[in-house]
């Protein structure tokens, strides 16, 4: 069965000398040999704390945790991989209940809930709420209920993430790796832990507004490949809204002043008729993308029942 020596520890970093000390040390306390952490050219000194206290650095050639951190695993040489945030808010003894449905074959990923034992005084209400709305967004539109996507504690097999299409630059990068499990198909478990305050002293990267905007942008753009008729159905609502309020605007004005407005009427009429077409090329792709999904498990069920032969 697996162990702790199967596992590689990812810490994507930026400016985390007040903390990253700590956090390696806590893993490595833990039986955690295989530390990794990628940073985001720190100024502070970072990448010496984390080689003081053990840990392997490797600076990123990009921008952006969402690079740090495809970078990462694209060098981790373990079977497993448990991503974490540099700056202290996670727990170093929630690890083992994160790993177990790993260990276990239960999943191939695994999503940390910070909410259910939040210490307070860790999250602003500003992001609390963020947070939450982001969390319902993803349920309406995704059809899963992942309960913390933005969590950034994080235990999945290196052999499904290779699977995934990412490509997000910043804080996105939580975001797609929950659409890309409801995408693939992974089997996800959701597995309560402590979220701590930011040790004194130490400041987080994370913006609400802009990058809660980039996160909410993320969300909404990756529908495309996963909910295609949500994205092209809410594409042809929009449409749709401002053609019959064209056409409404044209009827007014015609019953009322006895004013016609030829061009505009044309342009109301093309609108709707577009968005119509826009909505039918949503319909069309929801049934590739559903035929895609059956394909695709049917192959990855010759492959496991091959895999079980040769075995």
């Amino acid at each position: 069965m697996a162990d702790r020596s199967d596992v590689c520890v990812l810490v994507p970093t930026l400016e985390e000398a007040g903390t990253i000390g700590d956090v390696v040390d806590g893993f490595r306390a833990a039986g955690f040999d295989h530390v990794l952490v990628v940073d985001g050219h720190s100024t502070d000194g970072t990448r010496d704390v984390a080689r003081d206290h053990g840990a392997r650095v490797m600076t990123q050639t990009g921008t952006g945790k969402g690079q740090a951190v495809r970078e990462g695993i694209e060098h981790v040489d373990r079977e497993y991989v448990l991503m974490v945030d540099g700056d202290g808010t996670y727990h170093p003894g929630d690890a083992a209940a994160m790993l177990e449905p790993l260990f276990e074959g239960r999943a191939e990923h695994v999503i940390g809930d910070r909410f259910a034992d939040m210490e307070a005084g860790a999250m602003t209400r500003l992001n609390r709420v963020g947070n939450r709305a982001i969390n319902r967004l993803f349920t309406a539109v995704h059809g899963r209920d992942l309960q913390d996507i933005l969590s950034g504690y994080r235990a999945f097999t290196r052999a499904s993430v290779e699977r995934f299409q990412l490509d997000a630059e910043g804080f996105g990068i939580e975001t797609e790796l929950a659409v890309e499990c409801v995408r693939s198909g992974v089997r996800t478990e959701v597995v309560p832990v402590r979220y701590e305050e930011r040790p004194g002293g130490s400041e987080t990267n994370l913006h609400p507004l802009k990058d809660g905007g980039r996160i909410v942008l993320t969300l909404y753009t990756l529908t495309k490949t996963n909910n295609p008729i949500f994205y092209f159905g809410s594409v042809a609502a929009v449409g749709l809204f401002a053609g019959v309020t064209l056409g409404a605007y044209v009827a007014y004005d015609y019953v009322v002043y006895g004013i016609s407005h030829e061009v505009i009427a044309l342009l109301g009429v093309f609108v709707i008729l577009l968005s119509m077409q826009v909505f039918m090329f949503g319909v069309l792709s929801d049934i590739i993308v559903s035929v895609n999904r059956e394909q695709t498990r049917r192959i990855e069920e010759v492959a496991d029942r091959l895999r079980d032969v040769e075995e």
